[in-house]
C-alpha cells in the first residue's frame, strides 16, 4: 500500500527575513481559543472575565520560557551550553511540554498572588484549555516534520520527505488527538460535577492522562535527546513519571475528600 506523503511547507509565507510558520500560528492560536474557553468558565461561575487578558500573558510567558528551558537543558544540553544565544531563538523550534507545564504552574502562582485568586481553582480551570494547547502544539510539530515516529509498515504511516522517504508512525497525530480527547473528558467532568469537586479532581485527571499518553507514545517516537544513559527509558518517559505519580495521588486525594467543603 502506498503511504501518505506529508510535504507541507512549514512556512505560511515569507517576506524577506520575516516568516510566518504554521507552528507559531497554531501555538498562539491555541492560547486565544483557550482564552475563549476560560471566558466561558469565568462567566459560568460568576467571575469577572476582565482579568483574563492579563492571565493570558502570564500563561504564554510561563509556557514559552519553561518549555524552552526544559528542551534546551533536558534534551540538548551540550549544544545549548556551548551556544547559549541559541536558547533565545524560540522560532527555530524546540519546546518541551514538561517544562511548559512547570512554567505555567509558576506563572499561575504569581498571578494568583497578584490578583488574589485561588491557586487551586485557577490551575484546575486552566487545565481545560491546557489540553487544547498541547494538541495544537503537536499539530504544529506535524507541519514542522519534527517529533518523528519510528519506521512502520502500518497502512496509516506517513512519509516526511523533508527528512527521508521512510514510512513512520504519525506520532504527532497520535498525541494531538489523544489531547483533544482529554479536552473532552475535562469539559465533561467540569460540567457534570460540583465546582468544588472540579477544583480538586481536574488537575489530577490532566496530569495522569496527559503523561501516561506521553509515556506510552514514546515507544513509537525516534530518540529526542542527544545523549545516552543506561536506563531503559527515554528522556521524555523519565520526565513523565513524576507527573504521573503526582496525578494519581492527586486523584486519590480528590476522591477521598470529595464530600469535604
Amino acid at each position: 500500500m502506498e503511504h501518505f506523503i506529508w510535504n507541507v511547507n512549514p512556512n505560511i509565507f515569507e517576506l524577506g527575513p520575516v516568516q510566518l510558520r504554521w507552528y507559531g500560528l497554531l501555538f498562539v492560536g491555541s492560547f486565544f481559543l483557550g482564552l475563549m474557553l476560560l471566558q466561558w468558565v469565568y462567566k459560568r461561575e460568576g467571575k469577572d472575565p476582565s482579568v483574563l487578558d492579563n492571565l493570558l500573558i502570564y500563561i504564554m510567558v510561563g509556557a514559552v520560557i519553561g518549555a524552552r528551558l526544559m528542551h534546551c537543558f533536558a534534551y540538548e544540553p551540550e549544544f545549548y551550553l556551548s551556544h547559549p544565544l541559541e536558547i533565545l531563538k524560540v522560532w527555530k523550534g524546540g519546546l518541551a511540554s514538561h517544562g511548559g507545564l512547570i512554567g505555567v504552574l509558576i506563572a499561575l502562582y504569581v498571578f494568583s498572588k497578584k490578583y488574589n485568586e485561588s491557586y487551586m481553582w485557577l490551575i484546575s480551570r486552566v487545565a481545560i484549555p491546557g489540553a487544547l494547547t498541547a494538541a495544537f502544539v503537536r499539530f504544529g510539530n506535524l507541519f514542522n516534520s519534527e517529533i518523528l515516529g519510528l519506521p512502520t509498515d502500518k497502512p496509516w504511516a506517513i512519509i516526511f520527505p523533508r527528512i527521508d522517504m521512510i514510512p513512520r508512525h504519525p506520532v504527532q497525530l497520535y498525541e494531538a488527538f489523544s489531547y483533544l480527547f482529554l479536552l473532552l473528558i475535562l469539559v465533561t467532568v467540569y460540567t457534570k460535577v460540583k465546582p468544588a469537586f472540579a477544583t480538586k479532581i481536574l488537575p489530577g485527571i490532566f496530569l495522569t492522562y496527559m503523561f501516561i499518553v506521553r509515556f506510552l507514545l514514546e515507544y513509537t517516537k525516534t530518540k529526542q535527546a542527544d545523549y545516552q544513559w543506561s536506563l531503559p527509558f527515554t528522556t521524555g518517559q523519565m520526565l513523565s513519571v513524576p507527573f504521573i505519580i503526582i496525578g494519581i495521588l492527586w486523584i486519590i486525594w480528590a476522591m477521598k475528600n470529595r464530600q469535604k467543603t
